[in-house]
């Protein structure tokens, strides 16, 4: 199936590693020349961008603050200076939370919950509202916000040692009301479409020690499947690479569960 990809430019944010160095390879290997975005990790956005041109893809890496308004405005202009377009727009950066020892409640958690709280919500809606006119002009457009399982599932075993897991979550639930009615208004300015993918527990080069030291929580995750495993993050990239494609042609303002049904 071509996907018609090819030459179209693909912003993918928290791109240095895990989920997003997957997705970004995924769009290269259709063709895409693909904005590689980090905000810490230059080394490794670096290899991300390796990757990207060895699946066949062009890449740019550019520095990109989640929550930072300059640091949006700043990878935008990048993209377009690069391209001239921007054409698909995968909101994959988080700022995560610490651990906290197990019994502690999340009222006990420190301010910094607040920066936490906004950034995660802030940054993918500062970033969308810059990405919009360049596809309302073009009259095309795709963009894939990637939320967690914990907006419909709560708190769960897997995520019960993490600091403030109640906040991301809360942040993650306001993109699925954002991705609903931004798909609306643009919408009605052409062939634009959003779209949630809403992952689960998922595997990632970066958190198989983290599995490893789980105790048994990823087993036990896994074992809730009808697959009876866990996925990998190639997997959901396949996902928002086809959401994120011009073969996605009728599926907007939704939220889609890529769990392996758990």
């Amino acid at each position: 199936m071509d996907l018609g990809l090819e030459g179209r430019t693909v912003i993918v944010t928290g791109a240095s590693g895990g989920m997003g160095r997957e997705i970004a390879r995924a769009f290269a290997a259709e063709g895409a020349d693909v904005v590689v975005g980090y905000s810490s990790g230059a080394n490794d956005a670096e290899v991300t961008a390796k990757e990207v041109r060895n699946a066949g893809g062009r890449a740019l890496t550019a520095r990109y603050v989640l929550g930072d308004a300059d640091s949006a405005r700043s990878l935008t202009a990048a993209a377009l200076d690069w391209t001239g377009r921007i054409d698909v727009l995968v909101n994959n950066a988080l700022r995560p939370f610490g651990f906290r020892p197990p019994g502690d409640r999340f009222e006990e958690v420190g301010d910094d919950w607040r920066d936490k709280l906004h950034d995660n919500v802030d940054g993918p809606v500062e970033l969308t509202r810059l990405v919009a006119p360049s596809m309302r002009e073009r009259g095309w457009g795709r963009i894939v916000h990637i939320s967690s399982s914990l907006v419909d599932e709560g708190v769960l075993e897997s995520d019960a040692g993490r600091i403030g897991a109640e906040f991301y979550a809360a942040a993650k639930a306001a993109l699925h009301g954002f991705s609903r009615s931004t798909a609306f208004s643009l919408g009605r300015d052409g062939d634009i479409l959003s779209n949630v993918v809403v992952p689960g527990l998922t595997r990632t080069f970066r958190n198989e020690e983290r599995m490893a030291n789980s105790m048994g929580v990823a087993e036990r995750y896994a074992a809730r499947s009808p697959l009876g495993r866990l996925l990998d993050a190639a997997e959901i990239a396949r996902v928002v690479v086809f959401l994120g494609s011009a073969a996605n042609t009728g599926v907007t303002g939704q939220s889609v569960c890529v769990t392996a049904g758990a």
